[in-house]
């Protein structure tokens, strides 16, 4: 798991990578080919994975003779990296998470059994949404017992006008969204006003890096994107790649209220959480009183108990003790 350069999201989850598509304007193809060492001597050292009909398996990060971590050992071919399945503990705070970002978690090569425990994964960290994208809609219809929390956004990638009626295989009763990026031609959106109506978000980018043949969109077509969207009331977030072509003053950068949302884990909530003393009830710490002590004059106080602040008034009137002018106390 890594924090995120992609505007829309705060985090990619790469449990799984590679991809079998060949888009020619591919960044993750290019990125994993950075990092990706010798391939064929790789390939060679059976004893550091596994493969089943997906693709390559490695339960451990693949360490390359020098000592050091080869990230994609085996290029873009599919890979599932169980070894990541504990990155999200790392997480406090619910985040907005991509998963997938390496790959197409949904193409035909990738077996059910893989999905699935991505799936697992994301449900035992159920304070994150986690957004998935695929060209291959068509598959969220074919998987058992899709996960349908809140906290879940299936989405599809558009580039042409052509690929429009991808659309129309994205999820029932699900969060949903369009990803247009990169968009190599004018969608014609004034056609596909459904689109625009039944999804949550529409995602807009262009073509990034130094392809030769790279598509300059036009921002007649990205103006045409947001004036049905906003017809049609559907939040747009428009990527940094299109700053330079419809100007700064035109960004929109708009989310799904969902994903406005920042939960904590339950880890940290059962530390923010304390017991009364005095009633039992649970609170929230920084909305109770605590009762500190130490052990030595002039030493390090530490709280040991918890008083809601109403049976902390009760106790100091019983004891004879004044009320101190603490914020929220009520002098009853």
């Amino acid at each position: 798991m890594n924090r995120s350069r992609i505007e829309w999201c705060d985090h990619t989850l790469n449990i799984v990578t590679g991809c079998r598509r060949g888009c020619e304007y591919c960044y993750a193809r290019t990125m994993s080919l950075r990092f990706s060492g010798n391939v064929r001597l790789n390939i060679t050292r059976t004893d550091k994975y596994r493969k089943d009909e997906g693709g390559y398996i490695l339960d451990e990060p693949f360490i390359g003779e020098n000592g050091k971590q080869i990230i994609y050992p085996f290029g873009f071919e599919p890979t599932l990296h169980r070894y990541r399945f504990n990155t999200l503990d790392k997480l406090k705070m619910g985040q907005n998470i991509f998963v997938g970002a390496m790959a197409d978690l949904f193409g035909d090569w990738v077996p059910d059994s893989w999905i699935d425990e991505v799936f697992r994964c994301c449900a035992a960290h159920d304070q994150h949404n986690y957004l998935f994208l695929t060209k291959n809609p068509e598959r969220y219809a074919d998987l058992e017992d899709l996960p349908a929390g809140e906290n879940m956004f299936y989405g599809v990638t558009i580039t042409t006008e052509e690929e429009m009626h991808r659309f129309n295989f994205l999820p029932a009763r699900r969060n949903i969204f369009v990803s247009i990026e990169p968009i190599l031609e004018d969608v014609l959106p004034e056609k596909h006003n459904l689109l625009f109506r039944q999804t949550d978000w529409i995602i807009i980018g262009a073509e990034t890096g130094r392809r030769k043949g790279k598509v300059i969109p036009d921002p007649e077509w990205i103006r045409k994107i947001v004036a049905v969207a906003e017809q049609e009331k559907t939040p747009v977030f428009m990527k940094d790649s299109l700053i330079e072509i419809v100007g700064e003053d035109a960004m929109k950068r708009e989310f799904p209220d969902q994903l406005l949302v920042r939960k904590k884990s339950e880890k940290i909530l059962a530390k923010m959480m304390g017991e009364c003393v005095e009633c039992h009830e649970r609170k929230e710490k920084n909305k109770m009183v605590s009762i500190t002590a130490r052990t030595k004059r002039g030493g390090k106080t530490n709280a040991f108990a918890y008083m809601c602040k109403p049976c902390f008034v009760k106790w100091c009137r019983e004891h004879g003790v004044k009320v101190p002018p603490l914020e929220g106390l009520e002098d009853k």
